[in-house]
Parts: C-alpha cells; sequence; structure tokens
C-alpha cells in the first residue's frame, strides 16, 4: 500500500515589530516541536523570513503561530507563498 504524503514548503514574510523580540527563536523552537525543517531570518526591511518544510498540516500550525509570534512581538501582517517540498532542508534552524 502506498502512503501518500502532504509534504509542502511554505515562506512566510512576517512584518512588524518582529525583530529583537525573540521572534527567529521563539520560531525556531515551534517549529523543532512540530516536527518541521527548515530556516527564520530577520531580512534588512525589518521583516522576519520563515522558509519551512513538512506536513501540511504542521504548516498551517506554523503560520498560525507567525501570525502573532512571542508576547513581545506585533506582528501587522504576513504574506505566504506555498511550493512543492524540495526536501533540502535537514533540520529548522535561525540563519543570518
Amino acid at each position: 500500500m502506498k502512503v501518500t504524503s502532504n509534504k509542502k514548503r511554505v515562506i512566510i514574510q512576517v512584518y512588524g515589530m518582529v525583530q529583537g523580540v525573540f521572534f527567529r527563536a521563539s520560531t525556531c523552537d515551534f517549529a523543532q516541536k512540530i516536527g518541521l525543517r527548515g530556516t527564520v531570518r530577520n531580512v534588512r526591511d525589518g521583516s522576519v523570513e520563515i522558509v519551512a518544510e513538512g506536513e501540511e498540516e504542521d504548516l498551517n500550525k506554523l503560520i498560525t503561530f507567525a501570525k502573532t509570534g512571542p508576547p513581545s512581538a506585533k506582528v501587522y501582517n504576513i504574506n505566504v507563498s506555498w511550493e512543492d517540498s524540495k526536501d533540502d532542508l535537514p533540520y529548522f534552524r535561525v540563519t543570518y
């Protein structure tokens, strides 16, 4: 029997007061807990970019998390784009 997978890649751009408020660390912790692979990084324009791969259900949990972030963050907007999984992310980490 063939097992189907809902593996996808999502790219989330998070705008607001999201740098210097532990957004990256909190995102990394959350993503690791739910078994996602990917990266989170600060962008020069003041936003945070999240690239994650995993099951679609878990990626939707990450999107929900990104809409608020940690308590000290103030998220004003997010952009979400979906892609096919590239299976090139070994684990979830903060990048610089």
